[in-house]
């Protein structure tokens, strides 16, 4: 079975919500366990543990006045995309897509496709400028590489739910772009669901972390 049946619950959410975590009927599992078909990756990271507290070093750095607006105690962040593994890996796999998205806020922070085949993890900062991972699209901050969270403080909910995708394709990714503009978060988006609709998503596994800018 390939991954037809999971892309019709995907669809939707990939469209409006920018990232496709659920997988349709019998195939939908808890995060991070693998599927009876063996179409769900398992993701898993060095960096933090499933709903846990995303570390500093993955947080976002804007300072005012010496003091980042974007931690309780104002200290800086790493701004380094965190460690990711991933397991279960369909033998077509030509390419993979990583997508870190706040599913809160309704905000991208990080995409990066055409990874390659043979890849497996991705080690801490592999969202710099330039990596050499992968092509990266501009996100939502406006940037072309990964910038981290920053949740506005005080507000309801508090901690927002940060949830890093990858999915396997049997091919490389076109995702289209121009000199003068370049490929963003939705570009990456409707080119993955086209994808998809033409059966070239073999699998999809997710790994949410969680963060608060508010002082507890």
């Amino acid at each position: 079975m390939r991954v037809d049946s999971i892309v019709r619950g995907q669809l939707p959410i990939l469209l409006a919500a920018g990232l496709a975590l659920l997988a349709s009927g019998s195939a939908r599992t808890q995060e991070g366990q693998p599927t009876e078909d063996g179409r769900h990756l398992q993701v898993t990271s060095d960096t933090f543990t499933a709903g846990a507290t995303l570390p500093l070093s993955a947080i976002f750095n804007n300072p005012v006045n010496g003091i980042n607006t974007c931690t309780p105690d104002g200290a800086a962040g790493g701004d380094e995309s965190p460690q990711l593994s991933w397991h279960r890996v369909p033998r077509e796999t030509r390419s993979f897509v990583v997508i870190l998205y706040d599913t809160t806020a309704a905000f991208t922070h990080w995409g990066m496709y055409n990874i390659a085949a043979q890849v497996r993890a991705l080690p801490q900062n592999a969202g710099r400028a330039g990596s050499p991972f992968g092509p990266q699209v501009v996100n939502d901050f406006g940037d072309p590489h990964y910038d981290g969270p920053c949740p506005p403080a005080n507000l309801t909910p508090l901690a927002h739910h940060y949830v890093f995708s990858v999915y396997a394709l049997d091919r490389e990714l076109s995702v289209d772009s121009l000199p003068h503009f370049p490929a963003n978060a939705e570009t990456l988006y409707h080119a993955l669901i086209a994808a998809a609709r033409e059966g070239h998503v073999l699998a999809s596994g997710n790994l949410t972390g969680l963060y608060s800018s508010t002082p507890q």
